[in-house]
């Protein structure tokens, strides 16, 4: 019998939450298959069979495990079940079955025999939902959306009453109590409890102060309609905003230092690199992957990350490794459709910046409003190592940039370039 028990995943973990079973017990498993799921403060991995054998569960799903505890245990001696087979020797996956007539629908033997009753509905409605005829007919009036409605009918079928209660009661979620005054209670998870006390603890530790500005994002969008199947072709991945945004940061980073460093007791840390930060909204609450070295990549090796990174947090599959460091962090409340925010930083970083929804607003363009596609920016610092000049002069830079993308291949103005100014 071996002992499987939870590993050690981090200096600062001495605890993790087991999320799920993915083998039951007493089933047979192969040596490395996936048999449970944990998290940590942190983030969600995988726990494999060390051998291969029948599995003994230890642990129930929800329960808090320490580092070194036995999730489980594996009986090696097991012998591995023989595959089913079928009347003739074959897999019984491969059996073949003899084919089936197709029978005649209760409707059509009906009409064969008789002709069509007054208890047919009077309407047509899909032909997955069963409704009386009088609440078909009713639906088909008032031109009502029958799968909104919540039938309690014999055999799930939707009666005059459940008609009227949805014509009553307009915009009711189907199957809500009405006057519910329900409360449910559920237990809070490691990573959003983790998520819960960095915040406070970057409310309570840093002096955070916002500056805000506005991005004309009509360059930017003239750009990705016209190259974007291009870019999808070549590079396989779509041409999205992150990029752009991604590299103006970094070349604004790059020319104020202070906002890509942070505080370690009374010394600044200095980075000569760019390690981007993506806030990404995942099923178990909000995870901050890293892009590294964002400041030596493409266009596209930019996107490709991204949507790496994003497709890890949708599956719970980033590492520990892929969440750590990071000098500055971006995060677009705008996909939600936030129009203005002011994001918290993430520490131990000094310094955030919030992208927001694109709207189309007038605006003044040499004496003459115009109306433009419009994007609020916010850049939370900490103004203990990060003062006023620094914070606005480090947005109007991305501001600038964002406007005039071209610049964003040299991170000047290729006019000024060429002329050493």
């Amino acid at each position: 019998m071996i002992d499987i028990k939870v590993p050690s995943v981090g200096e600062s973990i001495s605890e993790v939450t087991l999320l799920k079973w993915l083998k039951t017990d007493g089933q047979y498993v192969d040596r490395d298959e996936v048999i449970a799921e944990l998290e940590s403060e942190k983030a969600t991995f995988e726990v494999n069979a060390e051998q291969a054998g029948k599995l003994q569960t230890v642990g129930k799903e929800g329960d808090t495990l320490k580092i070194g505890d036995v999730v489980a245990r594996i009986d090696e001696a097991a012998p591995k079940p023989a595959a089913k087979t079928g009347g003739n020797g074959q897999p019984e996956a491969s059996a073949k079955k003899e084919p089936e007539a197709p029978k005649q629908s209760a409707q059509t033997q009906t009409s064969n025999n008789k002709p069509q009753t007054a208890d047919a509905p009077v309407t047509a409605i899909a032909n997955d939902i069963k409704a009386t005829p009088v609440a078909a007919a009713i639906i088909s009036d008032k031109k009502i959306d029958a799968s909104s409605i919540v039938p309690s009918g014999i055999g799930g079928k939707i009666v005059k009453h459940d008609v009227l209660e949805a014509l009553s009661h307009p915009g009711r979620t189907p199957g809500q109590s009405l006057f519910s005054r329900d409360v449910r209670k559920e237990k809070m998870s490691n990573l959003r409890k983790t998520v819960s006390r960095r915040l406070v603890e970057a409310k309570n530790t840093t002096a955070m102060l916002t500056t805000f500005n506005e991005v004309d994002m009509t360059n930017i969008m003239a750009l990705r309609t016209k190259f974007k199947d291009k870019f999808k072709e070549k590079h396989g991945v779509n041409l999205g905003f992150m990029s752009f945004f991604t590299k103006a940061c970094c070349y604004a980073l790059q020319e104020w230092p202070a906002v890509n460093a942070y505080l370690d007791a009374d010394e600044i840390v200095y980075h000569d690199f760019c390690d981007i930060s993506i806030a990404v909204s995942a099923p178990k609450g909000l995870v901050v992957p890293v892009i590294r070295n964002a400041e030596s990549l493409s266009m596209a090796d930019i996107e490709k990350k991204v949507v790496e990174l994003a497709s890890k947090a949708r599956d719970n599959k980033l590492s520990m490794e892929e969440m750590q460091g990071g000098t500055f962090t971006i995060t677009n409340g705008g996909v939600f459709g936030s129009l203005m925010s002011t994001p918290i930083i993430n520490i131990p970083q000094s310094a955030i910046l919030g992208m927001h929804k694109i709207e189309e607003r007038p605006v003044a363009v040499n004496g003459q409003v115009v109306v433009r596609p419009m994007m609020y920016v916010a850049v939370s610092y900490d103004h203990r190592i990060i003062d006023g000049r620094e914070s606005v002069s480090f947005l109007v830079r991305v501001k600038e940039l964002l406007e005039n993308p071209d610049q964003l291949l040299f991170g000047k103005d290729p006019v000024k370039a060429l002329l050493e100014l």
